[in-house]
C-alpha cells in the first residue's frame, strides 16, 4: 500500500495578495489626502500672519483677540464650505463615479486656496476659504470609500488607515515647508497650495473606477423610467435619513462630530498659542515661526502614526476599542497641555500625543464609515455624517477665539480646551455603534430582492 504524500498549503504573502491597482489607488488617495492636509495646514500657520495684514485693511485694530474672532471666522467659513462640498460630492460620487468627482474637488480646493493668496480683505480671504472648503470636502470620504471598494481583502482597514494617515503626511511637510520658507510672507506660502492640482492628471490616468460602482450606476440607468423601482433607486440622502439607514447616519455622525470638534479646536489654535507665548518670552518673529513649525510638525508626525496605525489596531482589538483608545489618549493630552502653563520643552514632548489621539479618532471614522454604507450610497453615508459635524464644528474655532476674549482675559489654551471637551459627543455615538471586525462590506441587493441592511450587522472576527 503506498501512502499519499501530503503537499503543503502555501498561503500567499501580502504582497502576492495586494494588487498593482489597489496600490495605485492607495497612492492616488493617500496623495490626494495628503496635499489637501498641506494646503489646509498652510492655512493654519499663516493664519496670523495674515490677520495682522489684512485686518487693518478692514478698518480693524491688531490685537491677538481680533486676531482670534476674525481668524476664527475664516476657519468657519471654511469648515462650512468643506461640509457643504462633502454632502455634495459625496453623493454625486455615488451616482456618477469616485474618480471623476475626485478630481473635480481636488482642482477646486487647489485653486482657489492659491487664489487665498490675492485677498486684501479678512472677508475676501473667508470667501475664497470658504469655495476651497467645497472642493476639500470631496477628498476623505470619497476616497475612503474608493480604497474600501478596491481593497477587499483583509488589508481593508489598513489600507484605509494608511490613506488617512496622508492628512498628517501633508500637514508635516507643509509645517517643513513654513520653516524653510516663511521669510517669504503669508501669500506666498498660500500659492503652494496649488501644487495638488497636478495630482489630477494621475488620478484620470492611472486610478481606474470600482467594478462595485459601476454596475450600481448601471443598474439605476438600466431602471431609469421604468415603473418597478427598488429601494436604491431612492434620492440616497432620503435613504441615509430614513429607517433602517438613519441609525447608521445617526451613529456615525456622533462619533464624527465630537472627533471635528476635538480636532479642529486644537488644530486651529496651537500655532497662535505658541506665538503667543513666544511674544510673552520678547522672542523675535522668526523664532516663533520657527517654533511654530516644529511644534506643527511634532504634532503631525504624531498624526501619521495615529492615522496609520488606527486600522491595524482595530483589526487586532475591534473598531470600538480603538476608538476608545483614540479618545482616551487625545482627552487626557489635551486636558494636561492647554488649560494650564507649560514651557515650550513640554510641548513638545506631548504635542505629538495629542496628535496621536485626535488624528486616531478622525481615522476611525473613514475606517469604520465604509463598513456601514452599500456601495449605492457609500460615499453619501460617509460624507453626510462626516459634513454634519463639520457644519457643527464650523463654530468652533470661533467660538473658542469669542470666549478666549470674554471668558478667560485672551487665554486660548483654555478656550481650546473647553471647546475640544465637547469632543464627548462621540462616546455617545460609540455607545450604540455595532462591532464590524471581520464582517464584509455591505452590499446592495440584487434585482428582486429585499435591500441588504447588513449595514447594522455587527461580527466578531
Amino acid at each position: 500500500m503506498t501512502q499519499t504524500k501530503q503537499v503543503p498549503v502555501v498561503t500567499p504573502g501580502w504582497r502576492q495578495q495586494i494588487t498593482r491597482v489597489q496600490w495605485l489607488v492607495l497612492f492616488g488617495t493617500t496623495m490626494g489626502w495628503a496635499l489637501d492636509g498641506f494646503a489646509g495646514s498652510l492655512y493654519a500657520l499663516v493664519l496670523g500672519p495674515a490677520m495682522t495684514d489684512l485686518l487693518p485693511h478692514s478698518g480693524i485694530a491688531v490685537s491677538s483677540a481680533q486676531i482670534g474672532v476674525y481668524g476664527g471666522l475664516t476657519v468657519a467659513l471654511f469648515l462650512a464650505g468643506w461640509a457643504t462640498g462633502g454632502i455634495l460630492f459625496g453623493v454625486l460620487a455615488d451616482y456618477f463615479g469616485r474618480v471623476r468627482v475626485l478630481s473635480i474637488g481636488i482642482l477646486t480646493y487647489a485653486v482657489f486656496t492659491a487664489a487665498a493668496a490675492f485677498a486684501d480683505t479678512w472677508w475676501q480671504l473667508g470667501i475664497l476659504r470658504f469655495i476651497a472648503g467645497l472642493g476639500s470636502g470631496v477628498e476623505a470620504p470619497v476616497g475612503a470609500a474608493l480604497v474600501a471598494e478596491v481593497w477587499r481583502n483583509k488589508y481593508r482597514a489598513r489600507a484605509c488607515g494608511v490613506m488617512m494617515s496622508g492628512y498628517a503626511g501633508g500637514f508635516f511637510m507643509a509645517a517643513l515647508a513654513y520653516g524653510l520658507l516663511s521669510e517669504n510672507g503669508w501669500r506666498f506660502m498660500l500659492v503652494l497650495a496649488v501644487v495638488p492640482a497636478f495630482l489630477v492628471w494621475f488620478l484620470r490616468r492611472y486610478v481606474p473606477e470600482p467594478e462595485e460602482i459601476k454596475d450600481v450606476i448601471a443598474r439605476r440607468k438600466e431602471r431609469k423610467g421604468k415603473t418597478s423601482r427598488l429601494p436604491e433607486d431612492q434620492f440616497v440622502l432620503r435613504r441615509l435619513l430614513s429607517p433602517p439607514h438613519l441609525r447608521a447616519t445617526l451613529i456615525c455622525t456622533a462619533l464624527a462630530t465630537g472627533a471635528l470638534l476635538a480636532f479642529w479646536s486644537v488644530s486651529t489654535w496651537y500655532p497662535q498659542i505658541i506665538r503667543d507665548m513666544s511674544a510673552a518670552e520678547s522672542l523675535p518673529t522668526q523664532e516663533a515661526n520657527h517654533r511654530v513649525a516644529i511644534s506643527s510638525m511634532l504634532f503631525n508626525a504624531g498624526g501619521i502614526l495615529g492615522y496609520a496605525s488606527w486600522g491595524f489596531i482595530a483589526d487586532a482589538i475591534g473598531r470600538k476599542k480603538a476608538f476608545l483608545i483614540s479618545f482616551l489618549i487625545s482627552g487626557v493630552s489635551v486636558a494636561y497641555l492647554f488649560p494650564f502653563e507649560h514651557s515650550y520643552a513640554t510641548y513638545l514632548i506631548v504635542i505629538p500625543i495629542v496628535g496621536f489621539g485626535l488624528f486616531g479618532a478622525l481615522s476611525g471614522n473613514f475606517v469604520y464609515g465604509p463598513e456601514m454604507f452599500s456601495p449605492s450610497m457609500r460615499a453619501s453615508g460617509i460624507a453626510l455624517a462626516n459634513s454634519i459635524g463639520r457644519y457643527i464644528t464650523a463654530a468652533g474655532p470661533l467660538v473658542a477665539g469669542v470666549i478666549a476674549t470674554s471668558w478667560f482675559g485672551g487665554n486660548l489654551g483654555v478656550a481650546t480646551a473647553v471647546l475640544a471637551a465637547t469632543g464627548i459627543i462621540a462616546l455617545i455615538g460609540l455607545y450604540f455603534a455595532p462591532e464590524t471586525r471581520g464582517a464584509e462590506l455591505p452590499t446592495d441587493a440584487p434585482a428582486g430582492t429585499p435591500e441588504n441592511h447588513t449595514s447594522m450587522k455587527g461580527t466578531a472576527a
